[in-house]
């Protein structure tokens, strides 16, 4: 069996898995960058412990063994972080910020779809619930 595919999850997930963590370690020590980058986004810095700690979260559950369905949460609330950060940049008229966010919510989706089995959810969540018809009891008996 060939390891190629689960070569390129890791290649993609790496950087994601990477710029996660790094961030919401800038994010919990309030450097200067990402002050700054609040500041042009018009964000309360407060924010900035809410998303360092929630980062946080979820490189630990993307890491971890098991817990596909904790997974599935995770790599939602990491593709909300960057793509919030792309509308954010573009509420504000930043253009330039919007490439990096932009480039990670789709290396997020990336990895998302690359995702091993081992790494997904065995049953996920239906779309719609299934609902079982009931029959009515017959008038004539």
């Amino acid at each position: 069996m060939s390891n190629k595919p689960a070569i390129a999850y890791w290649m993609i997930s790496l950087p994601v898995l990477l710029e996660t963590g790094v961030g919401a370690e800038w994010d919990l020590a309030r450097i200067k960058y990402t002050r700054d980058i609040f500041e042009t986004i018009h964000f309360p810095l407060y924010f900035l412990t809410i998303l360092g700690i929630a980062k946080v979260l979820a490189v630990l559950a993307l890491l971890a063994p098991r817990l596909p369905r904790l997974k599935e949460w995770a790599y939602a609330g990491v593709f909300f972080v960057y793509a919030g950060a792309t509308a954010a940049h573009l509420a504000v008229r930043d253009d330039a910020g919007i490439v990096m966010p932009l480039v990670f919510a789709a290396l997020t989706l990336v990895s998302w779809g690359l995702r091993p089995p081992s790494r997904r959810d065995p049953a996920p969540l239906r779309l719609r619930p299934s609902v079982r018809p009931t029959r009515a009891p017959s008038p004539l008996k």
